[in-house]
Protein backbone atom coordinates (compact mmCIF):
# COMPACT_ATOMS: atom_id res chain seq x y z
CA UNK A 1 0.00 0.00 0.00
CA UNK A 2 1.08 3.60 -0.53
CA UNK A 3 2.53 5.18 2.58
CA UNK A 4 0.74 8.46 1.93
CA UNK A 5 -2.60 6.72 2.55
CA UNK A 6 -1.67 6.80 6.24
CA UNK A 7 -0.96 10.52 6.38
CA UNK A 8 -3.06 13.07 8.26
CA UNK A 9 -2.68 16.61 9.59
CA UNK A 10 -2.08 16.93 13.32
CA UNK A 11 -2.02 20.36 15.02
CA UNK A 12 1.09 20.76 17.23
CA UNK A 13 -1.24 21.70 20.10
CA UNK A 14 -2.60 18.12 20.08
CA UNK A 15 0.71 16.66 21.28
CA UNK A 16 0.70 15.93 25.02
CA UNK A 17 3.78 17.12 26.91
CA UNK A 18 2.77 15.67 30.30
CA UNK A 19 0.60 12.67 31.22
CA UNK A 20 -2.84 12.94 32.78
CA UNK A 21 -2.99 12.85 36.57
CA UNK A 22 -4.08 10.46 37.87
CA UNK A 23 -3.04 8.28 34.97
CA UNK A 24 -6.42 6.62 34.50
CA UNK A 25 -8.08 10.05 34.19
CA UNK A 26 -6.91 10.13 30.56
CA UNK A 27 -9.64 10.16 27.94
CA UNK A 28 -10.36 6.99 25.97
CA UNK A 29 -12.00 6.85 22.56
CA UNK A 30 -13.87 3.56 22.20
CA UNK A 31 -14.16 2.37 18.58
CA UNK A 32 -16.50 -0.59 18.19
CA UNK A 33 -16.30 -3.26 15.51
CA UNK A 34 -18.96 -1.48 13.44
CA UNK A 35 -17.11 1.84 13.64
CA UNK A 36 -19.40 3.46 16.21
CA UNK A 37 -17.41 5.67 18.59
CA UNK A 38 -17.83 6.66 22.25
CA UNK A 39 -15.97 9.28 24.29
CA UNK A 40 -14.99 7.76 27.62
CA UNK A 41 -12.11 7.73 30.15
CA UNK A 42 -9.53 5.04 30.90
CA UNK A 43 -11.07 4.58 34.37
CA UNK A 44 -14.18 3.23 32.58
CA UNK A 45 -12.22 0.42 30.87
CA UNK A 46 -13.70 -2.37 33.06
CA UNK A 47 -17.20 -1.49 31.83
CA UNK A 48 -16.18 -2.40 28.27
CA UNK A 49 -14.78 -5.82 29.20
CA UNK A 50 -16.41 -9.03 30.34
CA UNK A 51 -15.67 -11.60 33.05
CA UNK A 52 -13.19 -14.10 31.62
CA UNK A 53 -11.46 -11.58 29.36
CA UNK A 54 -7.66 -11.62 29.47
CA UNK A 55 -5.68 -8.37 29.55
CA UNK A 56 -2.04 -8.63 28.42
CA UNK A 57 0.47 -5.95 29.43
CA UNK A 58 4.13 -5.40 28.53
CA UNK A 59 6.41 -5.38 31.61
CA UNK A 60 9.51 -4.02 29.86
CA UNK A 61 11.38 -1.25 31.70
CA UNK A 62 12.88 1.77 29.95
CA UNK A 63 16.62 2.11 30.51
CA UNK A 64 18.50 5.41 30.79
CA UNK A 65 19.55 5.09 27.18
CA UNK A 66 20.20 8.76 26.42
CA UNK A 67 23.90 9.60 26.91
CA UNK A 68 25.76 12.88 26.43
CA UNK A 69 29.51 13.21 26.01
CA UNK A 70 32.29 14.38 23.73
CA UNK A 71 34.72 12.94 21.23
CA UNK A 72 38.24 12.80 22.70
CA UNK A 73 41.71 12.12 21.35
CA UNK A 74 41.66 14.59 18.46
CA UNK A 75 42.35 18.31 18.25
CA UNK A 76 38.72 19.25 18.76
CA UNK A 77 36.26 17.64 21.18
CA UNK A 78 32.75 18.14 19.78
CA UNK A 79 29.71 17.29 21.90
CA UNK A 80 28.04 13.98 21.08
CA UNK A 81 24.56 12.74 21.95
CA UNK A 82 23.84 9.00 21.76
CA UNK A 83 20.69 6.97 22.20
CA UNK A 84 21.33 3.28 22.81
CA UNK A 85 18.95 1.23 20.71
CA UNK A 86 20.10 -2.41 20.85
CA UNK A 87 22.46 -4.41 23.02
CA UNK A 88 24.76 -6.59 20.91
CA UNK A 89 26.67 -8.30 23.72
CA UNK A 90 28.05 -7.56 27.20
CA UNK A 91 29.99 -4.47 26.14
CA UNK A 92 28.64 -3.41 22.74
CA UNK A 93 25.53 -1.44 21.85
CA UNK A 94 24.08 -0.15 18.62
CA UNK A 95 23.24 3.55 19.01
CA UNK A 96 21.79 6.52 17.18
CA UNK A 97 24.16 9.48 17.48
CA UNK A 98 24.22 13.11 16.50
CA UNK A 99 26.11 14.67 14.94
CA UNK A 100 27.13 11.37 13.33
CA UNK A 101 29.36 13.18 10.83
CA UNK A 102 31.71 14.06 13.70
CA UNK A 103 32.53 10.40 14.36
CA UNK A 104 34.59 7.82 12.49
CA UNK A 105 35.50 4.20 13.31
CA UNK A 106 38.22 4.16 15.95
CA UNK A 107 37.10 7.40 17.63
CA UNK A 108 36.61 7.44 21.41
CA UNK A 109 33.56 9.07 22.96
CA UNK A 110 33.70 9.95 26.67
CA UNK A 111 30.25 10.06 28.26
CA UNK A 112 29.56 12.02 31.42
CA UNK A 113 29.16 15.66 32.36
CA UNK A 114 30.24 17.86 35.20
CA UNK A 115 28.46 17.09 38.43
CA UNK A 116 27.16 13.73 37.21
CA UNK A 117 29.88 11.10 36.98
CA UNK A 118 29.27 7.44 37.67
CA UNK A 119 31.04 5.88 40.63
CA UNK A 120 33.46 4.13 38.30
CA UNK A 121 34.49 7.38 36.60
CA UNK A 122 33.72 8.52 33.06
CA UNK A 123 32.33 6.01 30.62
CA UNK A 124 34.37 5.63 27.42
CA UNK A 125 33.30 3.91 24.23
CA UNK A 126 35.04 3.27 20.94
CA UNK A 127 33.22 3.74 17.64
CA UNK A 128 33.50 0.26 16.19
CA UNK A 129 31.45 0.77 13.02
CA UNK A 130 29.16 3.28 11.30
CA UNK A 131 25.89 2.47 9.57
CA UNK A 132 23.15 4.45 7.87
CA UNK A 133 21.02 7.30 9.24
CA UNK A 134 23.22 8.05 12.26
CA UNK A 135 23.59 4.47 13.49
CA UNK A 136 26.93 3.41 14.99
CA UNK A 137 28.23 0.49 17.03
CA UNK A 138 29.80 1.46 20.35
CA UNK A 139 32.23 -0.80 22.22
CA UNK A 140 32.28 0.30 25.87
CA UNK A 141 35.15 0.12 28.32
CA UNK A 142 32.93 -1.66 30.86
CA UNK A 143 31.12 -4.98 30.55
CA UNK A 144 27.96 -6.64 31.81
CA UNK A 145 26.37 -5.43 35.08
CA UNK A 146 29.17 -2.88 35.55
CA UNK A 147 28.27 -1.29 32.21
CA UNK A 148 24.55 -1.41 33.05
CA UNK A 149 25.19 0.49 36.28
CA UNK A 150 27.34 3.07 34.53
CA UNK A 151 24.62 3.68 31.93
CA UNK A 152 22.01 3.99 34.69
CA UNK A 153 24.20 6.52 36.54
CA UNK A 154 25.05 8.66 33.53
CA UNK A 155 22.05 8.36 31.25
CA UNK A 156 18.51 9.67 31.16
CA UNK A 157 15.32 8.11 29.79
CA UNK A 158 15.10 8.90 26.06
CA UNK A 159 11.89 10.89 25.72
CA UNK A 160 10.41 10.81 22.21
CA UNK A 161 11.68 13.66 20.02
CA UNK A 162 8.21 15.19 19.70
CA UNK A 163 8.31 15.85 23.48
CA UNK A 164 12.03 16.49 23.99
CA UNK A 165 12.04 19.08 21.19
CA UNK A 166 9.36 21.11 22.98
CA UNK A 167 10.65 21.05 26.56
CA UNK A 168 13.64 19.87 28.57
CA UNK A 169 13.25 16.39 30.12
CA UNK A 170 13.27 16.54 33.91
CA UNK A 171 13.10 14.37 37.02
CA UNK A 172 9.33 13.92 36.67
CA UNK A 173 9.88 12.07 33.41
CA UNK A 174 11.94 9.38 35.15
CA UNK A 175 8.71 8.25 36.86
CA UNK A 176 6.15 9.39 34.28
CA UNK A 177 7.82 7.45 31.45
CA UNK A 178 7.64 4.07 33.21
CA UNK A 179 4.53 1.91 33.48
CA UNK A 180 3.45 0.47 36.81
CA UNK A 181 4.28 -2.96 35.34
CA UNK A 182 7.92 -2.10 34.46
CA UNK A 183 10.19 -4.92 35.68
CA UNK A 184 12.54 -6.18 32.97
CA UNK A 185 15.08 -3.60 31.80
CA UNK A 186 15.81 -3.30 28.10
CA UNK A 187 13.45 -0.85 26.36
CA UNK A 188 14.50 2.49 24.90
CA UNK A 189 10.89 3.65 24.63
CA UNK A 190 7.94 3.05 26.92
CA UNK A 191 5.02 0.78 25.98
CA UNK A 192 2.84 3.85 26.30
CA UNK A 193 -0.64 2.29 26.56
CA UNK A 194 0.53 0.83 29.88
CA UNK A 195 1.21 4.33 31.20
CA UNK A 196 -2.54 4.76 31.79
CA UNK A 197 -2.76 2.05 34.43
CA UNK A 198 -3.01 2.57 38.19
CA UNK A 199 -3.35 0.09 41.08
CA UNK A 200 -6.97 1.22 41.41
CA UNK A 201 -7.71 0.42 37.76
CA UNK A 202 -6.04 -2.98 38.08
CA UNK A 203 -8.17 -3.74 41.16
CA UNK A 204 -11.34 -2.69 39.29
CA UNK A 205 -10.44 -4.96 36.36
CA UNK A 206 -9.86 -7.93 38.63
CA UNK A 207 -13.12 -7.14 40.41
CA UNK A 208 -14.81 -7.32 37.03
CA UNK A 209 -13.40 -10.82 36.51
CA UNK A 210 -10.72 -9.75 34.02
CA UNK A 211 -7.34 -11.45 34.46
CA UNK A 212 -4.02 -9.68 33.83
CA UNK A 213 -0.99 -11.33 32.25
CA UNK A 214 2.51 -10.07 31.49
CA UNK A 215 4.83 -10.50 28.56
CA UNK A 216 8.06 -8.67 27.72
CA UNK A 217 8.89 -6.85 24.50
CA UNK A 218 11.86 -4.49 24.69
CA UNK A 219 10.68 -1.53 22.61
CA UNK A 220 13.36 -0.33 20.21
CA UNK A 221 14.11 3.02 18.60
CA UNK A 222 12.29 1.90 15.47
CA UNK A 223 9.16 3.19 17.17
CA UNK A 224 10.54 6.74 16.66
CA UNK A 225 11.37 6.33 12.99
CA UNK A 226 8.95 7.44 10.24
CA UNK A 227 8.26 5.29 7.22
CA UNK A 228 10.21 7.02 4.43
CA UNK A 229 9.54 4.66 1.53
CA UNK A 230 6.65 5.22 -0.86
CA UNK A 231 5.28 1.67 -0.57
CA UNK A 232 4.77 -0.08 2.76
CA UNK A 233 6.15 -3.31 1.29
CA UNK A 234 9.57 -1.65 1.02
CA UNK A 235 9.80 -0.77 4.74
CA UNK A 236 11.89 -2.96 7.03
CA UNK A 237 11.17 -3.09 10.75
CA UNK A 238 13.89 -3.11 13.41
CA UNK A 239 13.91 -6.42 15.28
CA UNK A 240 12.96 -6.34 18.96
CA UNK A 241 13.44 -9.02 21.61
CA UNK A 242 10.42 -10.47 23.37
CA UNK A 243 9.34 -13.26 25.66
CA UNK A 244 6.05 -15.00 26.51
CA UNK A 245 6.22 -17.67 29.20
CA UNK A 246 4.71 -21.11 28.74
CA UNK A 247 2.41 -20.45 31.73
CA UNK A 248 1.09 -17.23 30.19
CA UNK A 249 0.50 -18.89 26.82
CA UNK A 250 -1.34 -21.78 28.48
CA UNK A 251 -3.53 -19.43 30.54
CA UNK A 252 -4.49 -17.35 27.49
CA UNK A 253 -5.32 -20.45 25.44
CA UNK A 254 -7.41 -21.96 28.25
CA UNK A 255 -9.37 -18.74 28.73
CA UNK A 256 -9.99 -18.32 25.03
CA UNK A 257 -11.26 -21.90 24.77
CA UNK A 258 -13.92 -20.87 27.31
CA UNK A 259 -14.95 -17.82 25.30
CA UNK A 260 -12.69 -15.20 26.89
CA UNK A 261 -11.24 -12.48 24.71
CA UNK A 262 -7.60 -11.37 24.56
CA UNK A 263 -7.05 -7.64 25.06
CA UNK A 264 -3.59 -6.37 24.15
CA UNK A 265 -2.47 -3.32 26.10
CA UNK A 266 -0.39 -1.54 23.50
CA UNK A 267 0.85 -2.32 20.02
CA UNK A 268 3.95 -3.94 21.53
CA UNK A 269 1.85 -6.56 23.32
CA UNK A 270 -0.19 -7.13 20.18
CA UNK A 271 2.84 -7.54 17.94
CA UNK A 272 4.40 -10.13 20.24
CA UNK A 273 1.14 -12.06 20.70
CA UNK A 274 0.64 -12.18 16.93
CA UNK A 275 4.28 -13.25 16.46
CA UNK A 276 3.69 -16.15 18.86
CA UNK A 277 0.28 -17.21 17.51
CA UNK A 278 -0.35 -20.30 15.45
CA UNK A 279 -2.73 -20.29 12.48
CA UNK A 280 -5.59 -21.41 14.73
CA UNK A 281 -5.01 -18.48 17.11
CA UNK A 282 -3.44 -20.41 19.97
CA UNK A 283 -0.46 -18.68 21.54
CA UNK A 284 2.89 -20.45 21.92
CA UNK A 285 5.67 -19.68 24.37
CA UNK A 286 8.10 -17.25 22.75
CA UNK A 287 11.69 -16.22 23.40
CA UNK A 288 13.51 -14.37 20.65
CA UNK A 289 13.30 -11.48 18.22
CA UNK A 290 10.36 -10.30 16.15
CA UNK A 291 10.23 -7.81 13.30
CA UNK A 292 6.56 -8.35 12.45
CA UNK A 293 5.12 -5.48 10.38
CA UNK A 294 1.32 -5.34 10.36
CA UNK A 295 -0.51 -3.44 7.63
CA UNK A 296 -4.08 -3.62 6.26
CA UNK A 297 -4.79 -7.08 4.88
CA UNK A 298 -3.14 -8.84 7.81
CA UNK A 299 -5.31 -11.56 9.39
CA UNK A 300 -5.23 -11.24 13.17
CA UNK A 301 -5.04 -14.55 14.98
CA UNK A 302 -4.63 -13.89 18.70
CA UNK A 303 -5.92 -10.44 19.68
CA UNK A 304 -9.58 -9.41 19.88
CA UNK A 305 -9.33 -5.92 21.43
CA UNK A 306 -6.48 -3.40 21.42
CA UNK A 307 -5.93 -0.58 23.90
CA UNK A 308 -3.43 1.90 22.48
CA UNK A 309 -2.51 5.58 22.27
CA UNK A 310 -2.88 7.89 19.27
CA UNK A 311 0.01 7.48 16.84
CA UNK A 312 2.09 9.52 14.40
CA UNK A 313 1.06 10.05 10.76
CA UNK A 314 2.72 7.63 8.30
CA UNK A 315 3.99 5.51 11.20
CA UNK A 316 4.04 1.71 11.39
CA UNK A 317 1.77 1.98 14.44
CA UNK A 318 -0.94 3.93 12.62
CA UNK A 319 -0.69 1.28 9.89
CA UNK A 320 -1.19 -1.40 12.54
CA UNK A 321 -4.33 0.16 14.05
CA UNK A 322 -5.67 0.68 10.52
CA UNK A 323 -5.19 -3.03 9.89
CA UNK A 324 -6.99 -3.81 13.16
CA UNK A 325 -10.02 -1.53 12.84
CA UNK A 326 -9.99 -0.48 9.19
CA UNK A 327 -8.22 2.45 7.54
CA UNK A 328 -11.39 4.47 6.90
CA UNK A 329 -12.59 3.88 10.46
CA UNK A 330 -9.27 4.99 11.95
CA UNK A 331 -9.12 8.10 9.79
CA UNK A 332 -12.60 9.02 11.04
CA UNK A 333 -11.60 8.21 14.61
CA UNK A 334 -8.47 10.36 14.46
CA UNK A 335 -10.37 13.24 12.84
CA UNK A 336 -12.90 13.02 15.67
CA UNK A 337 -10.14 12.87 18.28
CA UNK A 338 -8.42 15.97 16.88
CA UNK A 339 -11.67 17.93 16.73
CA UNK A 340 -12.64 16.82 20.24
CA UNK A 341 -9.31 17.83 21.76
CA UNK A 342 -7.85 14.42 22.56
CA UNK A 343 -4.15 14.45 23.48
CA UNK A 344 -1.80 12.54 21.16
CA UNK A 345 1.31 10.37 21.42
CA UNK A 346 3.25 8.94 24.37
CA UNK A 347 1.80 11.07 27.16
CA UNK A 348 -1.57 11.40 25.46
CA UNK A 349 -4.99 9.77 25.65
CA UNK A 350 -6.04 6.25 24.70
CA UNK A 351 -8.17 4.34 22.18
CA UNK A 352 -9.98 1.09 22.89
CA UNK A 353 -10.28 -0.63 19.53
CA UNK A 354 -12.51 -3.62 18.86
CA UNK A 355 -11.29 -5.64 15.90
CA UNK A 356 -13.17 -4.88 12.68
CA UNK A 357 -15.62 -7.49 11.52
CA UNK A 358 -14.28 -9.67 8.74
Amino acid sequence: MRTDLFDFELPPTSIALRPASPRDAARMLVVQSDGIMHDRTVAELPQWLQPGDQLVVNDTKVISAQLKGRRIGRETEPKIEATLIKRLDGSRWRALVKPAKKLAPGDIVRFGNEGKVCLLGHLDAEVEAKGEEGEITLSFSFHGPTLDQAIADLGTPPLPPYIASKRTPDDRDAADYQTMFAANEGAVAAPTAGLHFTPELEAALRGRGVELHRLTLHVGAGTFLPVKVEETSEHRMHAEWGSISADTAAALNAARAKGGRIIAVGTTSLRLLESAAREDGTVQAFDGETSIFITPGYRFRAVDILMTNFHLPRSTLFMLVSAFSGLDTMKRAYAHAIAAGYRFYSYGDACLLFRARD
